[in-house]
């Protein structure tokens, strides 16, 4: 069973943008899809354009890198996760969007507390006593109002206090916010597992890219040892020069082989760089290699059911339907009358050494009369975000089903594959071993050599491809139960 990389890196576009979605206003449920692996051809060697889009567009494969530290530093699986987790730009996006909805929970709160101020007042004022129409009746003997009252001042100190008594709709939308900030501390929470899967799966992309070289390594020399051997045999008059040029082809294509894998090598450890916070020009070397698989204590019943019961999405989307019904209660609330208080105290005077005392106190009752029906299409479209927020739940706790039981049979298949594709390589170098006797002793020509060193190159082939399914599988596994920065430890053997 082998993974198309394009195919992956879907997977985690998939996983990403649905993750990074939720961070971007009252959150979402975010989940990926899980693509049943299918074969690549070892002629597959470079990064196509389509990858590179995705690249550019996923956050979750780019990141924000170090500085390169001089020296070559060693990764473990582990140890790149760590990077990964503190590096990787879709967490960081995560982690700032969760924070703008804890801003926002922090503005309801404060719209329920009491609102407090002090002001300063130092005024000089002409009051005109014929723009506002103040005006004494005539009385023999006595000169009237005069125009203005001249100029005054005076000198006003106030502490001033806003209280919401009762607010139905207010308490209720604050519900929402706190529903909100829960829902995306748990969107970032799954965000960290969305980084897992990337970068585990990047990191055994560069472990199979390495057995690679070295297998095209091998087979190189083997070529040139073959070439030499037959440019020996057509000199010494033994075998014709076909057999000659038939090595000469094979070394060439060996060479041409190892040069292929050697390039992609070099773009999956700067894949795997961009991921993890590494820079352009960081060396590296990885340590972990492809290890057994872990499930002895483990069935299909069970890794579902810790799905459902970990999986930091499902509980964001379950957060997220609480506060849609927090939102469609605070809209059926604007109906309901307000109770409000203000109040205030001081002193006021022509200056300091002569404040007197003053002080306001007054309460109001607000009720909503008419609204011209904005009420009721505020009901209406709070009604329908929760229908959709609830299908979405429903469709989510079914999708991640359905992703642990394709991740289960990847799995499965390639644990099947890698014994297999084993016992495969076993035999393909028995035969060039027996064919490389065959044709030193004169029994058979090179037709057949060339054939079991092409047979042994597909077999390797096979094996790498098998091993890193595997793993990938795995990874995807425990991605799908949730949880992930400790599954994949436990499910790849303590790596």
């Amino acid at each position: 069973m082998i993974i198309r990389k394009p195919i992956l890196w879907t997977l985690i576009l998939a996983a990403g943008a649905l993750t990074a979605a939720a961070q971007s206003g009252p959150a979402y449920p975010s989940s990926y899809s899980i693509t049943t692996p299918k074969p690549i051809s070892p002629a597959e060697g470079t990064t196509t354009p389509s990858v590179q889009a995705t690249q550019r567009q996923n956050p979750y494969l780019g990141s924000v890198p170090a500085k390169s530290t001089g020296t070559t530093i060693r990764l473990s699986l582990q140890s790149a996760i760590t990077r990964g987790l503190r590096y990787n730009l879709g967490l960081v996006e995560s982690e700032h969007a969760s924070s703008d909805v804890r801003a926002d929970r922090l503005r309801a709160l404060s719209a329920l507390l009491p609102q407090i101020s002090a002001t300063a007042t130092q005024a000089f004022e002409s009051i005109s006593y014929q723009e506002i129409g103040l005006k004494l009746p005539p009385i023999p003997g006595l000169p009237g109002l005069p125009a203005t009252s001249g100029g005054f001042g005076y000198q006003d100190v106030r502490v001033a206090i806003s209280q919401r008594l009762f607010d139905l709709e207010l308490r209720q939308r604050f519900q929402t916010r706190k529903e909100d900030e829960r829902a995306s501390a748990l969107s970032v929470k799954d965000a960290r597992d969305v980084v897992v899967l990337a970068v585990g799966t990047a990191y055994f992309q560069v472990v199979a890219s390495v057995a690679r070289v070295e297998t095209a390594k091998a087979q190189l020399a083997a070529a040139q040892e073959f070439d030499q051997l037959t440019a020996d045999r057509v000199k010494s008059e033994v075998s014709p020069e076909i057999e000659s040029l038939r090595a000469q082809v094979e070394r060439q294509s060996a060479e041409q082989r190892l040069t292929n894998v050697s390039n992609q090598l070099e773009i999956d450890k700067l894949t795997f760089g961009r991921i993890t916070g590494l820079a352009i020009d960081q060396d590296f070397e990885l340590t972990d290699e492809p290890s057994p698989v872990r499930f002895a204590d483990m069935t299909l019943e069970v890794a579902t059911a810790e799905a459902l019961r970990g999986r930091a999405d499902l509980a964001s989307a379950e957060a997220a339907v609480r506060a849609a019904q927090s939102t469609l209660r605070a809209e059926r609330a604007q109906r309901l009358p307000v109770v409000s208080l203000i109040a205030n105290y001081g002193g006021g005077g022509r200056n300091v050494g002569s404040l007197n005392q003053v002080y306001e106190l007054g309460g109001a009752i607000s009720v909503p009369l008419y609204t011209g029906g904005r009420i009721s299409a505020d009901i209406g479209q709070a009604q329908a975000d929760l229908e959709r927020r609830r299908a979405e739940y429903e469709d989510l706790r079914g999708r991640i089903a359905y992703d642990v039981r394709v991740a289960w049979l990847d799995v499965s298949a390639s644990s099947s594959s890698v014994q297999v594709a084993e016992k495969n390589r076993a035999l393909a170098k028995r035969a060039l071993v027996q064919s490389g006797d065959r044709y030193t002793n004169g029994v058979t020509n090179y037709l057949e050599v060339v054939q079991a060193q092409e047979a042994i190159a597909a077999a390797n082939e096979n094996y790498i491809q098998s091993l890193y399914s595997l793993n990938v599988a795995t990874i995807s596994l425990a991605r799908a139960m949730g949880a992930a920065e400790t599954r994949v430890p436990q499910l790849l053997g303590g790596k």
